[in-house]
């Protein structure tokens, strides 16, 4: 069996200007870990000096708008895990659960096995969500606006 991590897999937490890994299960993936994943989901994480995976994950439970595309599902597991936000979607796993195929930051992604990212979506039936290139650029989010007093 062979599974790839990248040479530079980031360690520790990343903070709001680090990246995180991506991730995609294993064909050994534990079945109550892939039950507890989901099938479809986008996984972000990094590795622990323990060798084993800190994950973070999405998958759309409640079918929201904004989480269609695989890669909107990737950015907000992206912000909970640098945030450090709160949640049940994340786990420490063996790393033979899942393998590296590409980095996300608050910039964007960069999807180094685009073929074991499409084989995960098709598996999980969700390819009509799946990234269109190797390179996500996210648009940063409008700058406030400015409250103007009525004097």
């Amino acid at each position: 069996m062979t599974r790839v991590m990248g040479q530079d897999l980031p360690l520790e937490r990343p903070d709001a200007t680090g990246r995180a890994a991506l991730f995609v299960p294993t064909a050994a993936i534990k079945a109550d870990v892939l039950e507890t994943v989901r099938m479809g989901a986008a996984i972000v994480g990094y590795g622990n000096h323990d060798r084993t995976l800190t994950i973070y994950y999405e998958s759309n439970r409640f079918n929201e708008a904004n989480l269609v595309k695989w890669e909107q599902k990737a950015r907000k597991a992206f912000e909970r895990l640098a945030e450090n936000l709160p949640t049940v979607s994340k786990l420490v796993s063996k790393p033979e659960n899942f393998e590296q195929v590409g980095y996300i930051s608050s910039k964007g992604i960069l999807i180094r096995r685009m073929e074991k990212l499409q084989d995960w979506l098709q598996k999980s039936d969700a390819m009509d969500g799946a990234p269109e290139s190797e390179t996500v650029v996210f648009t940063p989010p409008p700058p406030p606006k400015k409250i103007v007093e009525n004097l």
